[in-house]
């Protein structure tokens, strides 16, 4: 009985120690729906909700996002496992999938709601944030104009917005060549 226990016991500390980290992150970068799909592909990314951030309306909706006055933006909330992906790495991942030059919001869809941003939970991530502008700044010789806030709290979009990469396919599909989001990505980070 005492070896049961002291193997029980070492086992179940065993579990624990390899057991995920999760965490959170949220980003704005336009439509939640591109968003969503390029985090979505990365090792130890978990799941991708889509939703709403940044503002001061309580349980918003996407039409009062999209042409209200809420101050929420278009955000992807990420679940990660810090065993597998950094915040760094994720924060990476945002930069290349979207335009951190656009002031009006990203690709075809502009408007204050679809403006982007990189949200910090702590000082560590802040700093990553700003670390990251300066080093684009510097490189492409012009202004970051990605907002840095503090995260405060996340609403869930609708359930039509979740997965609707997958979900609807082929009308995404159509939606992303019109915006013409992978050719533009592709002329400002070729480099």
């Amino acid at each position: 009985m005492k070896y049961f226990i002291i193997i029980f016991f070492f086992l179940n500390n065993l579990n624990l120690s390899h057991a995920a980290q999760k965490d959170k992150a949220y980003f704005a970068g336009g439509c939640f729906w591109c968003v969503e799909e390029s985090f979505e592909k990365l090792e130890g990314v978990q799941e991708v909700i889509s939703g709403y951030s940044g503002g001061f309306t309580k349980n918003p909706t996407y039409k009062e996002v999209t042409y209200g006055r809420t101050g929420h933006f278009e955000v992807v909330e990420i679940i990660y496992d810090k065993k597998i992906i950094s915040y760094k790495k994720l924060l990476e991942n945002f930069w290349v999938n979207i335009d951190p030059f656009d002031a009006y919001g990203q690709f075809c869809d502009k408007g204050y709601s679809y403006r982007s941003v990189a949200f910090y939970k702590n000082e560590k991530e802040k700093n990553l944030i700003e670390n990251d502008i300066k080093e684009l700044e510097s490189k492409f010789n012009k202004k970051v104009v990605t907002y840095i806030r503090e995260f405060e709290r996340f609403y869930k979009a609708e359930d039509y917005h979740q997965d609707f990469y997958k979900i609807k396919f082929e009308r995404y599909l159509r939606y992303k060549k019109a915006c013409g989001r992978e050719e533009l990505l592709k002329r400002i980070w070729r480099q």
